[in-house]
This record gives structure tokens, C-alpha cells and sequence, in this order.
């Protein structure tokens, strides 16, 4: 039986973003999940990720995803009497977070120096595509530009050309790190009482997941290539047919693996100590003849027999699976968030609280909470 909704950890904490698109969004979304009182500063024509598509009951999928729990105050920060609004709000806030272009939130005097030289308990974040200085700092940047800027997309795809990851996963990395950071200078400023400056940018973000590539260029011998569905330092793990046309990634981590996948899935006990594949390295090397001893096995046998197998062994296995596949799927959890258009099931937030029940508070309407905010932070 499902348990209460928990306690926000984060209740009690004032959270300012001045915000769009997904990085910033993300960062706040999860402060609000965690109880925190998120005012999510728009301009009159609201956050443009509210327009980039309709499919959520009309509203846009990532705005539906990205800001539950937020209430929505239009501002226009150029205007004198909106400006000193959202100072009167920031007086009484503990983080600020904001991903216009660099210098924009200064030249607004909403700068991280200026609004923590008032009130240095104030925990800032900016947020931006290439950082706050070098060369770049003044690009725009978008997710799938910072995918082809920091190589991502040359380790993503097939031999044939690059390819974009299907999510955007530079502004999810700033965002995690962001939100990360967030939580990092709360539990700060409860020893020391001071808040923090902190910048990310979806450059940096990604450039950190971006490690191991780049170790393996600087220390080895060049990049592997680019193999699809395929590891290029690993072998087997890789997606391999079977007799019906479906596919199946299979992963092996250790020799005690290799071993088992020989004896009892390729029935084939000697394959496991000849030289072309008894370690990794060789396998790697000689991935062409591996994968072509697993695809005569594999292509022989129908996707319940490979799986038969593959379970009878312990050997790591996953499916190749559809959207359409992964909506059915058994182990996905999901959580209901109210917008304007009715309700939404997305998938629930992947850390569980004991046994609480996700409480997600709702979407908000482009200004909803103008006049109540109006009123309570009024000169």
C-alpha cells in the first residue's frame, strides 16, 4: 500500500528563477518537488517553452515537465516599477537563479556581485551555454549546438555520421549540476551563513560527462569509433538480432561473465580462452569476428530462446525498445501533474522518499499568481 506524500525538505525556502527554456527550468522544478516556493519570473509573453510543442493536453512537453510546483508572475524586469517588485522579492528570497544572456541580468541590476553585496546570504546561480567569460562567452547556445561543440555528437550515431542524443542532455547536465550546486550552498550557509555565487553552463555541464572521451584521446590511441548500438571499449555490449528480427543488447563486465556467455548462451565452452576474444582488450580488437560468432548464435535462435539463455546464465540483457515500448513499460513508474488542460501522467521523479507518494503540485498558468504576488510583496 502506497504510502503519505512526504514533507518537502526544501519547505520554508524562497526560490526566484528568471528563467526559460530547460536548463534553469530543470534546476527549479526539482527545488520546487522538494517543497521549495519556486516564483518563476516570465515576460509577458511568457517562457517560449510554454509554445516549442502541444502534446501534453495542449501544453508544451517539456513546459508540462519542467515547471509543476511554480507559480507564474509576469514581469517586465526593463520597467522601473516591475524591477523594484522583483528586488522586493529577492529581499526576502534565498536563491536566485537566472539563465538570460551573460551580463543581460546585471545590465538589469539583477547581477550576482550586486544582489549578494546586499544580502550575502543569498545563494545565486547563473546559468549559461558556453559561462560567464572566454571567447564564447557571448554565443547563443542551444542544446543540440553544445552536443556538436563538445564532441558529443562525434560519439553519438553510427560509423556512417554523428548524431544527436534524442533528449537534451546538455541542458539536463547544467541543470542537475545546477540544482546540485543549489543544494550544496544551503547546507553551506546553515554552518557559515553565507550564500554562494555559482555559474554552470550547458558547455561545462556536458563537458564533465564528456571525460572519458576525452582521456581516451589525450592518453590513448586515438577515438574508437563510432559504433550505434555498440560500446566502442566494451565488447560484447552491443545489440545483436535474433532469428525474428528483434534485437538484443547484451553486456559483459568481467571474465566470470565472458566465461558463462560462452558455456551456456553460445554454447561454445572453448571460445572463452582463444586468443582473438579471452580478454577484453582482445575482444575489442577483434570485435568483428566476435560479433560475428554472437550474431550466427543469436540469428539462429528466436528472441524468447536468446532470453532463455541469457536469464539461465545471468547475463546482462536489455531490449531495443520503441517509445511506444517504453509507455508499457512494466517497471515505469509514473505521477499525475494538474495544468489548465486537464491532468498529465509523466514519469515519476526518479528518487523515491521511503515509501511516499510523488506530490507533484501543478503547472501554472502564464501569470497565474500575478495579483497574489503583487499584493504580498507590495511597496
Amino acid at each position: 500500500m502506497a504510502g503519505p506524500s512526504h514533507r518537502g525538505a526544501l519547505d520554508g525556502i524562497l526560490a526566484v528563477s528568471l528563467e526559460q527554456a530547460v536548463a534553469a527550468p530543470y534546476a527549479s522544478s526539482r527545488l520546487a518537488d522538494a517543497g521549495a516556493r519556486v516564483i518563476k519570473i516570465e515576460r509577458a509573453e511568457g517562457d517560449f517553452a510554454r509554445r516549442y510543442d502541444n502534446y501534453a493536453r495542449g501544453q508544451s512537453a517539456y513546459f508540462v515537465w519542467l515547471n509543476r510546483g511554480k507559480q507564474s508572475l509576469t514581469l517586465d524586469i526593463k520597467e522601473p516599477g516591475d524591477a523594484a517588485l522583483l528586488h522586493r522579492i529577492l529581499a526576502r528570497a534565498d536563491i536566485f537563479i537566472q539563465n538570460l544572456a551573460p551580463g543581460a541580468a546585471a545590465r538589469a541590476g539583477f547581477g550576482s556581485a550586486e544582489l549578494r553585496a546586499r544580502r550575502p546570504e543569498l545563494i545565486t546561480c547563473d546559468i549559461s551555454g558556453y559561462g560567464e567569460d572566454g571567447p564564447y562567452r557571448d554565443m547563443k547556445a542551444y542544446d543540440l549546438l553544445v552536443q556538436a561543440e563538445t564532441a558529443l555528437a562525434s560519439v553519438t550515431g553510427t560509423p556512417d555520421a554523428p548524431g544527436r542524443v534524442g533528449v537534451s542532455v546538455c541542458d539536463i547536465a547544467c541543470g542537475m549540476a545546477s540544482h546540485a550546486a543549489i543544494l550544496e550552498a544551503l547546507i553551506a550557509r546553515g554552518v557559515t551563513g553565507e550564500g554562494r555565487a555559482l555559474a554552470c553552463s550547458l558547455f561545462d555541464g556536458m563537458a564533465d560527462w564528456m571525460n572519458v572521451p576525452l582521456l581516451q584521446y589525450a592518453y590513448g590511441n586515438g577515438m574508437p569509433p563510432r559504433l550505434g548500438l555498440n560500446h566502442p571499449s566494451i565488447a560484447p555490449y552491443g545489440a545483436y538480432a535474433c532469428a525474428d528480427g528483434s534485437e538484443i543488447v547484451i553486456a559483459i563486465q568481467n571474465p566470470r561473465e565472458w566465461a558463462r556467455l560462452c558455456a551456456e548462451v553460445l554454447e561454445d565452452t572453448g571460445m572463452a580462452e582463444d586468443p582473438l576474444f579471452h580478454d577484453n582488450l582482445a575482444r575489442v580488437a577483434n570485435r568483428p569476428a566476435l560479433d560475428a560468432r554472437i550474431l550466427g548464435v543469436f540469428g539462429a535462435l528466436s528472441r524468447n530462446e536468446v532470453v532463455t539463455r541469457l536469464n539461465a546464465a545471468q547475463i546482462a540483457y536489455g531490449a531495443v525498445n520503441s517509445v511506444a515500448d517504453f509507455a508499457s513499460h512494466p517497471q515505469l513508474r509514473r505521477a499525475t501533474v494538474d495544468t489548465e488542460s486537464g491532468p498529465v501522467e509523466i514519469a515519476a521523479p526518479p528518487v523515491r522518499v521511503g515509501d511516499a507518494v510523488p506530490d507533484l503540485r501543478p503547472v501554472p498558468r502564464l501569470g497565474e499568481h500575478n495579483d497574489a504576488i503583487r499584493v504580498e510583496f507590495a511597496a
